[in-house]
């Protein structure tokens, strides 16, 4: 199952209200569980796979599209994709969620300065889940 198609399966959840979905197409299956996680000092993040920023008085968050494994770099043991105090711009790669063994590159969708690291590599992250903090 692709992305394309996991994520028409989200905005179907979205738009039909449904706070869970479970599909098996052939020997593969998905099951999807929406959830509203509120982080401490920030408003609740954003469930449309569509609005991955939220912003916050501490600055702008990058949260995940996707549930998954985060991944930091391109391969163990390489750099990672950005570090604290990096500049990044809007498009630029910031991490790898896996996902039934698809490698999913996580872009910035604003850019602006990497303040704070949320998640550790190889952590399993959900839907929603904030990732990173950045200064726009």
């Amino acid at each position: 199952m692709d992305i394309r198609k996991i994520k028409k399966l989200i905005d179907l959840m979205i738009e039909s209200d449904l706070q869970a979905l479970e599909v098996k197409e052939g020997d593969q299956a998905i099951s999807l569980t929406r959830r509203n996680p509120v982080v401490a000092g920030t408003a609740p993040v954003a469930t449309a796979p569509e609005a991955p920023v939220v912003k916050s008085s501490r600055g702008a968050i990058e949260t995940a599209p996707m549930v998954g494994v985060f991944y930091a770099a391109p391969n163990p043991g390489e750099a990672p994709f950005v570090k604290i105090g990096q500049t990044i711009s809007a498009g630029e790669t910031l991490g790898i969620i896996e996902a039934m063994k698809i490698m999913n590159p996580i872009e910035a969708t604003q850019s602006g300065v990497i303040e704070e690291i949320l998640v550790k590599n190889g952590d399993i992250i959900q839907f929603g889940q904030p990732l990173f903090r950045f200064r726009p």
